[in-house]
């Protein structure tokens, strides 16, 4: 079945490849991070950008629009201090003060749709700038 699943707040659909990309990241371990945006005209949530298993925070954070709102979720692989691996998942709002107030009403809407068919996220970030969603702050929420 094609049908993507409906955002009961806003009337946003979240399309099937954002759910499975997700569990790509999730269970595969082939993405390190997804970058979602609202199409305005088809009333989607689509994936806008896909990073490899390679690529690091900065390469999320660079990817992120100056003047335009995107969700994303990062999978942060650590080791503890007992020398344990572990993966906490990441959702990120982006909203930064240069985006339209338009996009960031239909954003802080939608979000909860989003976060509902992203089954396994751990912590959450809203950051308006990049000083708000440092390296050091998801280390530090990690552990």
């Amino acid at each position: 079945m094609a049908m993507a699943f409906k955002m009961a707040t806003t009337g946003m659909r979240v399309t099937d490849e954002c759910t499975s990309s997700f569990m790509e990241m999730k269970w595969k371990k082939i993405h390190r991070y997804i970058v979602f945006k609202i199409d305005e005209k088809s009333r989607k949530v689509t994936v806008d950008k896909v990073g490899g298993a390679g690529e690091n925070y900065h390469d999320l954070t660079a990817s992120l629009p100056v003047d335009d709102c995107r969700y994303a979720v990062f999978d942060f692989d650590f080791v503890t201090v007992d020398n344990c691996r572990k993966s906490k998942i990441f959702f990120i709002s982006w909203s930064p003060e240069a985006s339209r107030i338009r996009a960031k009403i239909l954003y802080a809407t939608s979000k909860a749709g989003l976060r509902r068919v992203l089954e396994g996220i751990h912590y959450e970030l809203q950051a308006t700038d990049p000083t708000e969603m440092g390296f050091d702050i998801i280390q530090d929420r990690a552990k």
